[in-house]
């Protein structure tokens, strides 16, 4: 049966409690009608947030402190206590403690979502670099989340009907190409497939997929990877039914509208489809994890210490990521009731 809207629980880890992470989680659910579509909960310590939305003058934001996810309030602002510890904030500070804080927060939260005590999970920005110790050794939340949640975890950036993902992500630009082979390529193409028609309730998605070199190599000249591992990949999906194209060449796809006929465009690498991404998002993205069990979504930017603390911060690109999620909940649940009972497919029809 389908959970009432409000009934929804929206996992949430704090993020760097020196960038603006509490900033943008205050401010989203300051709209207490936020509540009327989930009830969030926040893996953090309420006399610590209480602390951050006085000094960001946002007190009309009411917390609800929790022990243990038993005691969970629907309609309410839970704040799930996961410390004790008197934390001293440094807004806009890069600290090794306030990284160790934002671990322990998407850890805690992650392990409440694997054991379905939470519906989704909303992750607020963290530093790649303070998180790292003996005992979290990962790029950021997607590596984690992909060996602790089943599936094939795979980065995609929404916004409305812009869907961008990539075939390799945190890696050197001079890695890429030893990265790409058949294989990969086949998965991540396979887990978009999948996650456009479970996720987004796309029947034929259409992917469009760009090219590894400039010009997707110019026939050889510029390259031989688009010719001889690309393509050769996009030809054996196209011919088993999945509808990708390509390779495009990436200078041009973006800036000449041809990505508006795709339901989701895959880049070869980091910043060949996180630029135009952010350049056309205007703030509103959201990295969405695709490809796991369960539903993870997270702002399209970091921590932003240069205007932590200062009240400035823009709340809706996590606001989205919150929207998202509830969305892909919903997508999923109505997909494995179509799936259990095709008869109700016929039933949406008439």
């Amino acid at each position: 049966m389908t959970k009432k809207a409000e009934n929804v629980i929206v996992g949430i880890s704090i993020g760097d409690l020196n960038g603006i992470g509490s900033e943008i989680i205050l401010k989203t659910f300051e709209d207490t009608r936020m509540l009327e579509f989930c009830t969030p909960v926040i893996f953090a310590n309420v006399k610590l947030l209480s602390f951050i939305k006085k000094a960001l003058n946002l007190n009309a934001v009411n917390l609800h402190g929790i022990d243990s996810l038993e005691q969970l309030v629907i309609g309410k602002i839970n704040v799930l206590n996961l410390w004790r510890d008197n934390v001293t904030v440094e807004f806009g500070k890069n600290d090794d403690g306030a990284g160790q804080f934002a671990i322990r927060s998407f850890r805690k939260a992650t392990d409440a979502l694997k054991q379905k005590k939470i519906d989704v999970l909303v992750t607020a920005p963290i530093n790649k670099y303070n998180i790292q110790s003996d005992e979290f050794k990962f790029p950021g939340h997607t590596d984690y989340l992909d060996r602790e949640l089943e599936g094939d975890a795979l980065m995609l950036m929404v916004q409305d009907d812009l869907r961008v993902g990539l075939l390799t992500d945190h890696i050197p630009v001079s890695e890429v190409s030893g990265h790409l082979n058949e294989a990969l390529i086949r998965k991540k193409l396979l887990t978009v497939n999948k996650a456009l028609k479970q996720d987004f309730r796309i029947n034929k998605p259409r992917i469009a997929v760009l090219g590894i070199n400039p010009h997707s190599g110019d026939n050889g000249v510029i390259g031989r990877e688009d010719d001889e591992v690309l393509k050769p990949a996009l030809k054996k999906l196209f011919e088993e039914g999945v509808l990708v194209f390509g390779p495009f060449s990436a200078d041009s796809f973006f800036g000449s509208g041809q990505y508006e006929k795709y339901d989701a465009v895959i880049a070869a690498y980091h910043d060949q489809g996180l630029i135009p991404f952010k350049t056309l998002s205007f703030g509103k993205g959201v990295n969405y994890t695709a490809g796991l069990e369960a539903v993870r979504t997270s702002p399209d930017h970091g921590t932003a210490f240069e205007i932590a603390g200062k009240g400035v911060a823009d709340f809706n690109s996590f606001k989205e990521s919150v929207y998202l999620a509830l969305d892909i909940y919903h997508n999923r649940a109505e997909h494995s009731e179509i799936t259990k009972n095709p008869l109700k497919i016929r039933e949406k029809q008439l």
